[in-house]
């Protein structure tokens, strides 16, 4: 019963994942998972640390992860920080990092867990309306604040920022904590890591969920100058000391790894986004240009919520966001081909 509920409780509005469903022969476009099972690696490594040193607790620093993760951007292992999934690190980046006594900016449209991390922590934020095309303006973060998030590409639109953009977003705010959450950035975005050396107020969040096909995983990062990342360890091991298993460890370690399963699956995603595309704008729909791994689209005359109702009833599922300036937009993450073309000829009988 409620009464038993702490009064943070009942101010807050969870945030709502895309759906789950166990459906037979269902086309799910609705969660921006890869369509692609993770490399054949991944799955040998976690199978060799099945066994009795599943009793014992995992490293609590998971260094081999991080000096994995840090070879790989070449950066020193002590700059990164490692989760349980990005959403893991950014509840805790929220709570080490974006608290202050000025609002913290983010766009009106773009992930709707950052408001809920607000409301869970007590944040006060401010959110900076996107432009009519979908575009983040940087003059528009040109001012006081507390603290600034950005997710680039980002979600649910799928527009980038260039890296000198975001260079020129962070060297204003000296005295700010900038966080770019960088979860499809390798789908087409630039990564803003190479700034993190220059820049003391830098931190960049990725997850290996979409490009590394590790959803199931949940294995998410943080990279940033010494400083950020204790902070976010202060945090974590007040916390939970150990936030990743022995399995989780050995599979993201094996994903990085293998980079060429990495390149050739993320090649293959991107082709079939651009083919996707094309067949949209065929069709007349509004397609915003995406450097993720999902299009925003909306159709001239069909209302958004009318097309993912009649496309859920014949096994297609699409993610509809019923909130103020996109309830006409679907957002459809990029498929298989085989995936794609179904949806194609579900959208061509109904529009």
């Amino acid at each position: 019963m409620s009464r038993y509920w702490s009064s943070i409780v009942h101010r807050l509005t969870p945030y709502v994942a895309g759906e789950q469903p166990a459906i037979a022969d269902l086309v799910k476009l609705n969660t921006n998972e890869n369509p692609y099972g993770p490399s054949p690696h991944v799955i040998a490594a976690i199978k060799a640390h099945i066994g009795d040193t599943l009793r014992l607790y995992p490293d609590p620093s998971a260094l081999r992860l991080r000096a994995t993760i840090a070879n790989c951007y070449g950066i020193d292992a002590d700059q990164v920080f490692v989760g349980n999934g990005s959403d893991e690190v950014l509840a805790h980046t929220f709570q080490a990092l974006l608290q202050h006594d000025d609002p913290l900016l983010f766009p009106d449209i773009t992930y709707s867990f950052y408001p809920t991390y607000c409301r869970l922590y007590g944040i006060e934020f401010r959110e900076v309306p996107v432009g009519e095309a979908m575009q983040i303006h940087m003059a528009d973060y040109f001012r006081p604040c507390g603290a600034i998030i950005l997710a680039n590409p980002n979600a649910p639109t799928g527009r980038a920022l260039r890296r000198d953009e975001i260079k020129s977003l962070v060297a204003s705010h000296p005295d700010q904590v900038v966080v770019i959450d960088e979860a499809y950035v390798d789908f087409g975005g630039e990564t803003a890591i190479p700034l993190v050396s220059e820049h003391s107020n830098l931190l960049v969040i990725q997850t290996l969920s979409k490009s590394r096909s590790l959803a199931g995983l949940r294995v998410g990062f943080a990279i940033g100058q010494r400083t950020l990342v204790e902070a976010l360890e202060r945090v974590k091991d007040s916390f939970n000391s150990y936030p990743l298993g022995r399995l989780a460890i050995a599979g993201a370690i094996a994903a990085f790894e293998d980079q060429d399963w990495f390149e050739r699956h993320r090649d293959r995603v991107i082709a079939s986004r651009e083919r996707l595309r094309d067949a949209l704008q065929n069709l007349g729909f509004d397609v915003v240009p995406s450097s993720a791994n999902f299009l925003f689209v909306r159709h001239p005359r069909i209302s958004g919520s009318t097309l993912a109702v009649q496309l859920r009833a014949r096994g297609i599922l699409v993610r509809h966001f019923a909130k103020p300036r996109i309830e006409n937009y679907l957002r459809i993450s990029v498929g298989t081909d085989t995936d794609c073309d179904r949806l194609i000829i579900a959208l061509r009988d109904l529009t």
